[in-house]
């Protein structure tokens, strides 16, 4: 049985000049929850952009490489079509409609359905995933917090009944109750709906904690990947994501001026 999502050989272009993602391949399997790990710059939200088809807004182009949903191509298609197949990114730092009320956010993803009564069954199946909503669906969006503006456009996200739900860095600028909290509904959406997780998150604890499979991404290239069990008992995972020493402690550059043990993938 094919992946539900394959990456196969990715090059990613910016302004004709600046290779970002070199021969960058990847697989997720149907019902997963599957995260690529990565420090700043490694191409991370540059790869679910090139998934998405949002690579053009930002003067990206796929130059090489190929992307498959459902075993079909899409690295050629428009974002619109991609997300009525059943695709959806939900974009780095929460871009929610900030004048638009709660409500009126979810409602502009339903804007290709007609079934009013379907449309209500949607927006109360977003509220009861994520029940803080259900006291702020007149506010607007700008002016709720920003745990539960992350909570909003997850929930914009189910509206459009994804099968894959791409998710670019939900734990960023929470607190860690808060990422606790989403860390758990994206779980149980992944579980409950049978939808399909692609998770970026530098977060390696939180992402490592519910994902199924793990990526692990440095200059534009996959370096490392497997379940996340055995990425949990990487020797180069515990030490440069999660912080822990071969001995089990926490380990801490803060009073290291150069710290210079290369990775083991890189010798």
């Amino acid at each position: 049985m094919s992946p539900l999502l394959e990456v196969n050989n990715l090059e990613v272009t910016y302004n004709q000049v600046i290779l970002v993602l070199k021969g960058m391949s990847l697989n997720v399997d149907e019902g997963r929850i599957v995260t690529i790990l990565g420090n700043n710059g490694a191409g991370k939200s540059t790869t679910l952009k090139a998934i998405s088809g949002l690579l053009k807004s930002e003067d990206g182009e796929i130059t090489d490489g190929s992307v498959s949903f459902g075993g079909e191509r899409i690295d050629r298609m428009d974002p619109e079509k991609i997300v009525r197949k059943g695709l959806f990114q939900v974009m780095e730092g929460r871009k929610a409609f900030e004048d638009l009320t709660v409500e009126e956010n979810l409602l502009v993803a339903a804007h290709t359905i007609r079934d009013r009564k379907q449309i209500k069954r949607d927006i109360e199946r977003v509220y009861h995933y994520f029940p803080r909503l259900t006291q702020r669906t007149k506010v607007a969006a700008g002016y709720i917090s920003g745990g539960e503006q992350q909570m909003l456009v997850i929930g914009r996200g189910l509206m459009s009944h994804p099968k894959l739900l791409l998710l670019d860095e939900p734990s960023m600028g929470l607190s860690p109750m808060l990422v606790g909290e989403i860390f758990e509904i994206i779980q149980r959406i992944n579980r409950s709906e049978a939808v399909t997780i692609l998770l970026v998150e530098q977060n390696a604890h939180m992402a490592l904690s519910i994902a199924d499979h793990g990526y692990v991404m440095e200059n534009g290239r996959i370096v490392l990947d497997d379940t996340v069990e055995k990425l949990r008992e990487n020797e180069d995972i515990k030490e440069f994501y999660l912080g822990i020493t071969e001995h089990g402690a926490r380990k801490s550059y803060r009073n290291v001026k150069h710290y210079r043990r290369r990775k083991r993938w890189l010798t």
